[in-house]
């Protein structure tokens, strides 16, 4: 299913309310919406940022003010929206991300794991943020995906978990721009990895680590149209397969070639085409797989054995 995917950046414009700062965020969401998305990520705690108040003024309910509205245009646009926003649950303070769904009702929420020290005995974290203690995915009607918040970019254990979950998605609500790690990630777990920032550039980055388009000072919204049902192939025995399904289905399937990295990616354009279908016309399979079968060799081989034959999809083709 081809998922048209948003993002919005603050690019600095913050205001000294939590009603001038939703406002100004609702004025992107609005833009973003007239894009017609399935799924737009806010920024972090958008409300709330250089709002001198006490957190436990400044947090919400959910539901609560900016999740009604949020819902609100939701419903309308018939979008998900992810809405950070510093919450107050159970009498607990937490940094976290709302989902939306398409009807305007709360599916899920992530509460932010790692939260910053605002303490230099490491005692008070973000002013009195509780840290959550879940790393959940969430099966939206397109895709399994996963969301983690700005610090949570400094512990990979986070973002592994997502990938065993099975996440195709990472969004990544944030204060600054994350840089060159989350592309890093992206890489690692092959999924793509979608920013939405305070700062200059919110990013939709592809499972292979590739920037595929970004914000700037001119333009605070951007959009991308990907599958979630995609796979990332090592070019070993698969050499040919790029071009017999560009042949076979011309047009219909975005074939991504990533040379330097000996890497390519499938991904269908065509809805009626699915990624396991491609697999059993043209045997191949994953990098992941292929990077699997090698351990499973040299576990034998470092006991003094011959490893046993695996039937691999690629069959008796050369690997080169």
């Amino acid at each position: 299913m081809r998922v048209r995917v948003a993002t919005v950046c603050m690019a600095g414009c913050f205001h000294r309310s939590v009603e001038e700062n939703r406002r100004h965020v609702m004025k992107l969401l609005d833009l973003a919406l007239l894009q017609k998305p399935d799924i737009v990520c806010l920024p972090e705690t958008f409300t709330t940022v250089t709002v001198n108040k006490p957190i436990r003024e400044v947090a919400e309910s959910v539901p609560g003010p900016t999740t009604k509205i949020v819902g609100e245009k939701a419903r309308a646009a018939g979008c998900y929206v992810i809405c950070p926003i510093k919450t107050n649950r159970d009498g607990k303070i937490r940094n976290s991300a709302v989902i939306i769904d398409r009807e305007g009702e709360v599916l899920g929420i992530y509460d932010k794991v790692h939260p910053v020290t605002s303490s230099s005995d490491y005692t008070v974290f973000e002013g009195g943020v509780t840290p959550g203690s879940e790393v959940p995915v969430f099966d939206l009607d397109f895709g399994r995906i996963g969301i983690q918040i700005c610090f949570d970019i400094g512990f990979p254990e986070s973002w592994q978990e997502l990938a065993d979950k099975g996440a195709r998605i990472v969004f990544w609500p944030s204060a600054y721009n994350g840089g060159f790690l989350l592309q890093v990630y992206a890489y690692l777990h092959h999924y793509y990895v979608v920013s939405s920032v305070r700062t200059e550039s919110s990013r939709i980055i592809d499972p292979l680590g590739r920037i595929l388009v970004e914000t700037d000072r001119h333009m605070n919204v951007v959009y991308r149209d990907i599958n979630p049902d995609f796979i990332v192939v090592h070019y070993g025995f698969n050499y040919d397969i790029p071009e017999q399904i560009m042949k076979t289905y011309p047009g219909r399937v975005d074939v991504r070639p990533h040379p330097d990295d000996s890497h390519f990616i499938v991904e269908p354009i065509d809805d009626s085409i699915t990624v396991e279908q491609l697999q059993k016309e043209f045997g191949f399979e994953s990098t992941f797989q292929y990077h699997e079968r090698h351990r499973k060799a040299y576990k034998w081989i470092l006991q003094g054995k011959k490893p046993p034959a695996q039937k691999a999809a690629h069959g008796n083709r050369s690997p080169d």
